[in-house]
C-alpha cells in the first residue's frame, strides 16, 4: 500500500482532511470542539474553526 502524501505540513489536523475521514460522523463531540466559537474561515473550502491550525488557508472572521 502506498504512503498517503499530505498536500502540506499539518494537513492531518485540518477540517477538510478530518471531514474526509468522516470525523464529523464518527467523533462528533471532538469535531464540534474544533468548530465551536469560530474565529477563522478557510479561503479554500469555506469551513470555519476556532483555531487557524485546523484550516488550510485561514482568514480571521
Amino acid at each position: 500500500m502506498a504512503d498517503i502524501q499530505m498536500p502540506h505540513e499539518m494537513h492531518e489536523k485540518h477540517l477538510c482532511f478530518l471531514t474526509n475521514l468522516g470525523m464529523h460522523n464518527t467523533n462528533a463531540e471532538d469535531y464540534k470542539k474544533l468548530v465551536k466559537n469560530p474565529k477563522f474561515m478557510c479561503e479554500a473550502c469555506g469551513r470555519v474553526a476556532e483555531s487557524e491550525k485546523n484550516l488550510c488557508k485561514p482568514v480571521k472572521i
